[in-house]
């Protein structure tokens, strides 16, 4: 078929994206400016022949019929949601840029969540925006990176080029992948800066694309569009449940690597801890969904701990807080304390037994109806019984809730919302968030704890140092609840059974 019979039986979609596709080449191969060279490197130049060298001899590698994404047909079903609430209205969601880590060094990039729960793309500089159709709803662009150029080097001199950093797709694979017209992410502050009628977007990812909206923004009206987006993951589609059940099971294999390995961590440190898991972490998934918190001994009772520079010795307890985040960017957020013996001592296991119990009660209020709180409030109330009945607190129990006084030893909530974010949501209004209540397909961690310092002059010398806590990843299902991260155990006697199995 000639071109332009092919040109005649296009939709008028496929030929605005042929002649976007081919403005975008023109102006590649205008683009003949030489690319800055890096100060002290070894060529100080590029000739004309090696640049005219360069330029030929490659072969075409673009891909054709691809599949789309798992996640296309859940991404466009969120797209319609944002469109149905902000009708009218130009929406812009960027997916952010690079860091630098110290000089020309970055640091790994990771997409902002919004982006990547609206697009399932994870690249960097892009951004999306949803376009207000005259008819209602709105047209959803990705502005992307296409590949690196060729005619002006910069596939092979530029620091981000093809031949540095690896191959990006072009817009047409682009938009076979993600399911929606693509174009050049370097239009897209010029198109912004033209826009007309109400415009939100999501900060702080993009300062080049804020610039171009300075005028037709309102940081009230962007903050509602943030919350928004937040509370749209509140709960989770199918694909989501199913990568959060994948995060948990690479989870828990990366538990089962640490105890296999825990007396290379006594003649090292907790260092070891969190090398062993971060492989599991990488090689099943992206990376690990937020600092691994190895703590062993008095280390257990700092929250965060994450310098993970400590000793681990026999005899102390190993706090792990560690989850694995899938290649979709779903991380796992799961806490065990293990006694680094394989036994827990009689006081280990009492605070243990307590913070078990507390767990449970809170495990056991999550169900659909029920109020966000009521899983906390049930934790806490465990908790607060034991430190009574310890004579570490006057009670009655009810005293004691009411003006807060066990937080001294239990310090945080008792979860929070798990998805793309370890905190999910987190920018939700309270009244959607904290004051909601559970409906089936949200997934919130339970994570109750004990935590005794090594300085209280309050608790008896024997508690001093001890931290425990335990967490799970639960799914509220139609009937009740599911503990996505029930593979691992947690009583105190599977614990030190399942120990025992894996050290042999």
């Amino acid at each position: 078929m000639a071109q332009a019979d092919q040109q005649q039986g296009a939709t008028g979609e496929e030929q605005r994206a042929a002649q976007d596709r081919a403005a975008e080449d023109a102006q590649g191969a205008a683009q003949d400016k030489p690319i800055k060279q890096r100060k002290n490197g070894l060529y100080p130049a590029v000739s004309d022949e090696l640049a005219a060298a360069m330029k030929t001899g490659w072969a075409d590698t673009e891909m054709h019929g691809l599949t789309p994404i798992a996640q296309a047909g859940y991404t466009a079903a969120r797209r319609a949601a944002v469109s149905a609430r902000f009708p009218g209205e130009r929406i812009v969601v960027p997916a952010g840029k690079l860091r630098t880590r110290s000089n020309d060094t970055e640091y790994p990039f990771r997409a902002a969540t919004e982006y990547v729960h609206l697009t399932g793309d994870q690249t960097q500089d892009a951004v999306l925006v949803l376009e207000p159709l005259a008819d209602g709803g709105h047209e959803a662009t990705a502005y992307l990176l296409p590949r690196s150029n060729r005619e002006n080097g910069e596939f092979w001199l530029d620091g981000q080029g093809e031949l540095w950093v690896g191959r990006r797709h072009s817009l047409a694979e682009a938009e076979q992948l993600l399911g929606l017209p693509c174009r050049d992410v370097r239009k897209a502050p010029a198109d912004l800066r033209e826009a007309t009628g109400p415009v939100r977007v999501v900060r702080g990812h993009d300062t080049g694309i804020e610039a171009a909206l300075t005028d037709k923004v309102t940081a009230e009206r962007d903050a509602e569009l943030t919350a928004f987006l937040s509370e749209l993951r509140a709960v989770k589609d199918d694909f989501e449940i199913a990568e959060l059940e994948k995060a948990c099971a690479s989870t828990a294999r990366g538990f089962e690597d640490v105890v296999k390995v825990l007396d290379k961590a006594e003649a090292t440190s907790e260092r070891y801890i969190e090398g062993t898991f971060f492989l599991r972490a990488r090689v099943e998934g992206n990376d690990v969904g937020y600092g691994s918190i190895c703590a062993s001994g008095p280390h257990a009772t700092t929250l965060h701990w994450v310098r993970n520079d400590g000793p681990v010795r026999s005899g102390d307890l190993l706090l792990l807080d560690a989850g694995v985040e899938t290649r979709s960017l779903y991380t796992a957020d799961v806490t065990r304390t293990l006694p680094v013996s394989g036994r827990f001592t009689p006081l280990q296991r009492q605070v243990y037994d307590a913070v078990h119990a507390a767990q449970q009660a809170g495990i056991d209020a999550v169900k659909p109806g029920a109020a966000y709180r009521d899983f906390h409030e049930a934790a806490q109330r465990v908790l607060a019984e034991h430190l009574v009945e310890w004579g570490l607190i006057d009670g009655p129990v009810d005293r004691v809730l009411q003006l807060g006084l066990q937080r001294r030893w239990t310090l945080h909530g008792t979860g929070h919302m798990l998805g793309l974010d370890v905190h999910d949501c987190a920018h939700a209004r309270t009244e959607a968030y904290v004051d909601c209540t559970l409906e089936p397909g949200m997934v919130l961690t339970v994570e109750p704890g004990l935590y005794f310092q090594a300085d209280d002059l309050t608790v008896p010398q024997q508690y001093r140092g001890i931290g425990v806590r335990i967490e799970d990843d639960i799914l509220v299902t139609s009937d009740g609840s599911r503990n996505l991260s029930g593979a691992l155990p947690r009583g105190a006697d599977e614990v030190e059974a399942w120990m025992a199995a894996l050290r042999g």
